[in-house]
């Protein structure tokens, strides 16, 4: 699957590697294309998956804000909520196109 925002791969990965969590994919941090993810200071707290970190990606030189978030340490109550560990996996934004 392939996560793309104006003709730009953000991240690629088998679909089988991926973890959907209310309705959004998560990708695994080595799908990643390198180079285009910056922290961003957004905070933010889910109740049940735990502290995220948002990113904004660079889509020609222009950061987009915000485009993207993972839960690099979620609470160990989510990874069984889940069934799976989902640490560091990122996920997007609506305006992000995620495709087969």
């Amino acid at each position: 699957m392939r996560a793309v925002l104006r003709d730009t791969v953000l991240a690629e990965a088998p679909a089988e590697d991926l973890v959907r969590i209310e309705g959004n994919w998560y990708f695994p941090p080595a799908s990643l294309t390198p180079g285009l993810f910056i922290e961003s200071p957004t905070a933010y707290t889910c109740g049940w998956k735990g502290d995220a970190q948002y990113y904004s990606v660079l889509i020609a030189g222009e950061p987009q804000t915000d485009l993207a978030w993972s839960y690099p340490r979620p609470y160990p109550a989510s990874l069984e909520r889940v069934g799976r560990d989902f640490a560091g996996y990122i996920a997007f934004d609506p305006a992000v196109s995620v495709l087969d």
